[in-house]
């Protein structure tokens, strides 16, 4: 199998195992504020996700930045806990879909968060670091391209119940938000590294 297509597998399985539920978690939280009219959003959003995850793979593939498993295990249910806060608390649903230069910012940062959880394993099938450009571009747009799947799938859920059903968008978020918020805090008590 040619390096390329084997890490754009690789990604794509990446988001699309369901035993790693914690990528399609945070994803699900990171989309409930939105509407499918918002698709563009989302999007944004999702890519800027896979940025950071990118970033961190070659930082930590290069030996240039590493952070010790644990730590991650438990920050990774932490950036879904602070995104459903996010979600519930402060400004209403409207304002804070206009300020997306934050929401950006966010999804970024823990972008870099969840991409140090698959990095050790990355940087063992790379072999040889100088030669990582093709397998992270393939890496990461398996990635994008499995969640955008899933996004998929999260958006046509939420039109079903907002558009079809009708439940209150403010409902939906806070039902969303606060099952993803009571996930994460499990997670983050089972993984704690104190």
């Amino acid at each position: 199998m040619q390096p390329f297509a084997f890490y754009l597998k690789l990604g794509f399985e990446h988001i699309s195992n369901l035993a790693g539920y914690d990528h399609i978690l945070f994803l699900i939280v990171l989309c409930a504020v939105y509407r499918i009219q918002q698709w563009r959003n989302i999007l944004i959003l999702v890519t800027a996700f896979t940025i950071g995850h990118s970033v961190t793979l070659a930082l930590a593939s290069l030996d240039t930045f590493t952070i010790p498993s644990n730590i991650i295990k438990f920050l990774i249910p932490l950036t879904i806990f602070i995104t459903a806060l996010h979600n519930v608390m402060g400004p209403d649903l409207a304002e804070k879909n206009s300020k997306m230069g934050r929401n950006y910012l966010m999804a970024l940062f823990f972008g870099f968060i969840h991409g140090m959880d698959f990095s050790n394993y990355f940087k063992a099938l790379l072999m040889d670091p100088s030669a990582i450009v093709i397998p992270l571009l393939g890496f990461n747009i398996g990635i994008e391209l499995g969640q955008l799947l899933v996004v998929f799938f999260i958006v046509s859920i939420a039109f079903l119940f907002l558009n079809v059903i009708g439940v209150k968008h403010r409902e939906w978020n806070v039902f969303i938000s606060g099952a993803a918020a009571g996930m994460s805090l499990i997670s983050m008590l089972e993984n704690k590294f104190w």
